[in-house]
C-alpha cells in the first residue's frame, strides 16, 4: 500500500516535470480587432521562425475568417495558415501570457486591450483588409505588412536582423 502512493507521488513529479519543459516556451498573444489578417500573419509567423522558443497564439475583439489574401501572402514565404481560425479574447482570458503584443493601427481604430501578461506591448501596423484597388494591389498591401510584421518579429522577438535570417 505505501509503494503506491510513492508511485503516485513518482509520476506526480514527472508529469509536473514534463509540463514544466513544455511550457519554457515564452507564450505569446498577438491581437487585433478581427483576428482576420495581421494577428494571424503575426501568430503563423512567430511558430514557424521562434516555434522551438515560443508558442504564439492569436485573437480579436470579434472573430471573423482568416482573410484569403493573408493566406495568400503567407503561401508565398511557404507559411500555411489556412488551418487556423478567427478566435475571440474571451478564449484566452484566463491564460498566463508572457507577452500580449496588439498589432492593430492605433490611429484609426481602437485596439483591445488585454491585462493577462506579464508584458503589453504595442506594434502599429495599418489594416490590409482595408486595401483598395485590383486584387494584386491589394496583395501588395498584405506582403507589405506581412514584412513589417516580419521584420519587428525578428527584431524584437527572435533578436535577428534581416542578415541573420
Amino acid at each position: 500500500m505505501h509503494a503506491h502512493g510513492d508511485h503516485h507521488r513518482a509520476l506526480g513529479r514527472f508529469l509536473e516535470e514534463t509540463v514544466t519543459a513544455q511550457s519554457n516556451k515564452e507564450r505569446v498573444l498577438f491581437v487585433c480587432t478581427h483576428n482576420s489578417a495581421r494577428s494571424q500573419i503575426a501568430e503563423g509567423l512567430l511558430r514557424q521562425f521562434g516555434g522551438d522558443r515560443f508558442e504564439a497564439y492569436s485573437a480579436g475583439t470579434e472573430a471573423t475568417n482568416v482573410r484569403p489574401l493573408a493566406i495568400r501572402a503567407m503561401q508565398e514565404i511557404g507559411i500555411d495558415i489556412a488551418g487556423q481560425s478567427s478566435k475571440t479574447l474571451e478564449r484566452y482570458i484566463d491564460w498566463p501570457f508572457d507577452k500580449v503584443i496588439t498589432v492593430c493601427d492605433q490611429a484609426n481604430e481602437a485596439c483591445p486591450v488585454f491585462f493577462g501578461a506579464r508584458e503589453r506591448l504595442h506594434w502599429s501596423f495599418p489594416d490590409p483588409s482595408k486595401a483598395m484597388g485590383t486584387e494584386d494591389e491589394q496583395l501588395a498591401v498584405y506582403r507589405a505588412v506581412r514584412d513589417a510584421i516580419r521584420e519587428r518579429i525578428d527584431r524584437e522577438l527572435l533578436g535577428r536582423t534581416p542578415a541573420q535570417r
